[in-house]
């Protein structure tokens, strides 16, 4: 067997001959619950070095060792796309980080604004919810999971040059039109559940590179929002067009 059936993030460099150490729980994973033994093959990565396939050489209940022989899969980056959103109920904003690191978001950045439910989250659960994604789709690239930050302070230190999808729902009905500028900077924001405030209404309109979008004829809710936004960006401005 030459196919690894079984994917695994690991934060260590790969290269040809390169020895990666497992910790407990991914001791734990491969070897009791994946039943893997020694010469078994696992496909690693690491976010930079692309997938490699590897073989255990070591199989410890608390440890172990594999042995990187060969790349299976170059680095693929997605394109230079931010996802910000207020988070929501935690099972539904762990939904949104998976789902945006499938759709291939480079960068997902909780937003707190006027309605936002939550005003902290739990960064390093959300960043391994990215890490699981990637693992299951087959992703090299694990997006970063930035913890919260005021929708205020982001539009203050807005980096020029970026333009900001801003899904406005109160362009409900209209026709969905992106600009026509691929090969640009961009982020998608998603509003919360109680949607904008009038003052955010106006502060985001008196940013230059903001675009207000509508996401068609219907009403959705946050994540549902999230996911059709990164498929319309993708589709008309991203690498699916």
């Amino acid at each position: 067997m030459t196919e690894a059936k079984i994917r695994l993030y690991v934060d260590q460099p790969l290269g040809a001959g390169q020895a990666v150490a497992l910790s407990p729980e991914q001791a734990n994973y491969l070897f009791n619950v994946m039943r893997l033994g020694r010469g078994g093959l696992v496909a690693l990565f690491n976010g930079r070095d692309g997938e490699w396939r590897a073989t255990v050489a070591e199989a410890g209940k608390r440890g172990g060792i594999l042995i990187c022989e060969a790349q299976t899969a170059p680095l693929r980056l997605p394109p230079d796309l931010w996802l910000l959103f207020a988070p929501i109920k935690k099972a539904r904003t762990d939904f949104i980080v998976e789902k945006a690191t499938e759709l291939g978001a480079a960068r997902i950045l909780p937003v707190q604004t006027r309605h936002t439910n939550a005003d902290r989250i739990r960064q390093d659960r959300l960043q391994a919810h990215a890490m699981e994604a990637a693992e299951q789709c087959g992703a090299t690239f694990v997006p970063e999971v930035a913890d919260i930050t005021s929708l205020e302070k982001l539009l203050g230190t807005w980096p020029a040059g970026r333009h900001l999808m801003w899904c406005d729902e109160s362009l409900i009905g209209q026709a969905p039109a992106l600009p026509s500028l691929r090969g640009d900077p961009w982020a998608i924001l998603i509003g919360p559940e109680g949607g904008f405030s009038a003052d955010e209404k106006t502060r985001l309109r008196a940013v230059p590179m903001v675009h207000p979008i509508s996401l068609g004829p219907r009403i959705l809710r946050a994540d549902t929002a999230a996911v059709a936004a990164l498929t319309l960006w993708q589709a008309g401005l991203g690498d699916w067009a």
